[in-house]
């Protein structure tokens, strides 16, 4: 219940090269995802926006993921030989042979959508369709092998370091380039996905890009998907392969973010499920990730007894205040007040903990004490109210708190790892009205 089942790791065989994959959903129809530059099955889908993004996908189809050739869980390139496009697309069949798909939609991300093109004008008896998102057609500068060289030196002293992290999230995901979770969470990625080695290698490949003449090719039902502020892949880019393959439609989106799974992440579902579908799901439109804090006061009613209605409305609208000023500063948003309690919003997990802890030490000052429960999942979004299980989780979570402690979800502790935070296992806990048990965290140190 913590977290979405960890999909299986399998193998396809391309060639002599073994290429990890896995399956989610059960379709039909089938969604085959050629991935961006870097990734790694396993690593990717720990962090819960990335996660989410394909769940979501899986709810209208049967979604197969796979690493290409030299990055992730498969086979590094072997003899330091670059694989041409054409064994990159070969690479799909494979995947979609041993995965028993005989016929389905090719999603191609970022650099991934040159090996789908070609893939889908070499084989369209086995594509349905094709969805494109902010691909390159064709490198806009070419860098010279000194260039080349000179960049890949800096990755080697710098590969998966904080430093190459905040450089890359500020070009490939301006919205969260400055989350201390998202620059641990890049790094990671980063390490796990490649080597400095296949990053030049990837660079060389990059260089020699020209799938133009393969776009005329593509006869299958086309969507070219690209962010009009994209600093990766200019939307030029995405204009001029919608103007080049036959019959396709281009649906320029809001944002500056590269990856998809960042941003308006529900805007491209939407449009990628009716085009696989024809229909989308209202249902899920105002659905989103989001850190829950639940706070009150310690003894309320024993302290309104002693200090006498007048005082007490006094005390507690210095304690309003108080948790008020922490939510600005920790850019957490007020959602409801009743009584002497709050309960609030954060778009990170660490933010909010840290709100909690500062704020039960600036209520002590005012000789109050106060108990928080935090819990991150999806909540259902009504106007600038959240709702749903989620919520329930954070509630019952902040019930079972001592006075003065700040109790978290698992999925709290495991997302804030790197962050400087420590906490003391409190074990499994039954919430009361949530079907499972959950296991609770007492936060020790910020």
């Amino acid at each position: 219940m913590e977290t979405s089942p960890r999909p299986e790791i399998r193998y396809a065989t391309s060639g002599d090269v073994s290429i990890a994959y896995h399956v989610l959903g059960d379709g039909p129809p089938d969604i085959v995802v050629a991935p961006g530059a870097l990734s790694h099955l396993e690593v990717e889908w720990e962090y819960p926006l990335y996660r989410r993004f394909f769940e979501r996908l899986a709810r209208f189809s049967r979604v197969i993921r796979f690493d290409k050739r030299g990055t992730g869980l498969s086979d590094r390139f072997a003899d330091h030989r670059l694989p041409t496009l054409e064994e990159r697309a070969d690479d799909i069949r494979a995947v979609m042979d041993a995965a028993g798909s005989e016929r389905a939609t090719v999603f191609g991300s970022s650099d991934g959508g040159t090996m789908a093109c070609l893939f889908a004008a070499s084989h369209p008896q086995r594509t349905s369709r094709l969805v494109l998102y902010g691909t390159e057609i064709t490198s806009e500068a070419d860098p010279t092998d000194e260039e080349i060289a000179a960049r890949v030196r800096r990755a080697r002293a710098e590969w998966g370091s904080e430093a190459q992290a905040r450089r890359d999230l500020a070009r490939f995901a301006p919205s969260v380039a400055d989350d201390p979770e998202w620059i641990s969470w890049e790094s990671r990625v980063t390490r796990s996905g490649g080597t400095p080695g296949s990053f030049a290698a990837l660079l060389r490949i990059s260089r020699d890009l020209d799938i133009r003449p393969v776009l005329p090719a593509v006869r299958v039902p086309t969507l070219v998907l690209h962010r009009v502020g994209d600093r990766v892949v200019d939307i030029a880019q995405g204009r001029m392969l919608a103007a080049a393959i036959p019959g396709a439609r281009l649906v320029e989106l809001p944002g500056a973010d590269h990856y998809h799974w960042i941003g308006d992440a529900d805007g491209i579902i939407e449009e990628i499920e009716e085009f696989v579908t024809g229909v989308r799901d209202p249902a899920e439109r105002n659905r989103v990730l989001a850190t829950v804090v639940f706070s009150d006061i310690v003894d309320s009613t024993a302290r309104a007894v002693e200090l006498g209605d007048r005082a007490w409305r006094q005390l507690l609208d210095r304690h309003h205040a108080v948790i008020r000023r922490e939510l600005a500063r920790f850019d957490g948003v007020e959602l409801d007040t009743a009584g002497d309690g709050f309960f609030a919003r954060f778009d990170g997990p660490a933010r909010a903990v840290r709100f909690a802890c500062r704020a039960r030490e600036a209520v002590r000052e005012l000789g109050l004490e106060i108990r928080a429960g935090i819990h991150t999942g999806e909540c259902e979004l009504h106007g600038d109210k959240l709702a749903g299980v989620a919520v329930h989780v954070g509630a019952r979570v902040a019930a079972i708190a001592a006075p003065g402690e700040v109790i978290v979800s698992s999925t709290v502790r495991d997302l804030v790892a790197g962050s400087g935070l420590s906490f003391e296992d409190r074990g499994e806990r039954e919430l009361r009205g949530v079907p499972e048990p959950w296991r609770v965290y007492a936060v020790t140190a910020t």
